[in-house]
């Protein structure tokens, strides 16, 4: 082959190269539980070929999220949280906001957090008064709530703070949690967790139920899932956004 032709292809494969990785995009998303299970997770795929863009999700829970979004490490961060209770989950958490009017909140969906046991411990249903026993502690054998007779192990993710919140705050009426508990990390970990025990109980958001665990009907508790961004949204997470309330919205439970 002449030397300008074999010149002339390396060249247009390296143009070629360079323009790919230039125009290859990507974003970056700090989340809690209850929008990476109920929005982010379900859309990505459809999001991604729809828009070439890469979603990719940090499930660091909202704390650790909105430091990210902080130093400008991800894109967005999102947490089933309004924005106010946000703000006081930071302030609870020792995590100083200098301006939080540098910071634009958008309300991307509903969350409704959800009780779940084994799939072989199908207790049809808790009241908030067996519910508040339960996870106080004070209630500890299955059979005491019309289920079989052994121990109750109670699951706590340590990376879903504003599932925890709203839960303790609407279906226990804010009694404090007992410190026996089985630790786990996000909803995933705790539905694992769960699956794993015979006798456990926990809580996730309603995108982790399936046929591999159980969720008796309990007090209803939901929630607004906000997008926050420093600044404006940029463009690609306004497509983003767009995607979220037009064709992603039916692919979100």
């Amino acid at each position: 082959m002449h030397f300008s032709l074999v010149k002339r292809i390396v060249t247009a494969m390296a143009l070629t190269l360079v323009a790919g990785t230039a125009f290859a995009e990507d974003i970056r998303i700090g989340a809690g539980a209850a929008p990476t299970e109920n929005i982010l997770k379900p859309i990505r795929a459809a999001f991604e070929k729809a828009s070439g863009i890469t979603l990719n999700t940090i499930s660091n829970g909202p704390k650790q999220a909105f430091i990210e979004l902080d130093k400008g490490t991800v894109d967005a961060a999102a947490a089933g949280l309004a924005l106010d209770d946000w703000w006081t989950l930071l302030k609870k958490e020792g995590v100083a906001v200098a301006n939080p009017g540098a910071y634009q909140g958008l309300v991307i969906g509903k969350d409704r957090v959800v009780v779940i046991t084994h799939k072989d411990n199908k207790i049809p249903a808790l009241s908030k008064e067996q519910l508040q026993g339960i996870f106080s502690g004070k209630t500890q054998n299955w059979k005491d709530v019309g289920g079989k007779d052994m121990p109750i192990l109670l699951v706590w993710g340590s990376l879903i703070p504003g599932t925890n919140s709203m839960f303790s705050k609407v279906a226990l009426g804010g009694t404090a949690v007992t410190k026996e508990v089985l630790d786990a990390t996000t909803a995933e970990d705790v539905k694992d967790k769960v699956k794993s025990n015979p006798e456990a109980i926990g809580i996730g958001p309603a995108a982790i139920v399936d046929d591999s665990i159980w969720s008796p009907k309990s007090p209803e508790v939901a929630r607004d899932i906000t997008l926050l961004t420093k600044g404006a949204p940029s463009a690609k997470i306004q497509k983003l956004i767009g995607f979220i309330k037009g064709d992603g919205a039916k692919l979100i439970k």
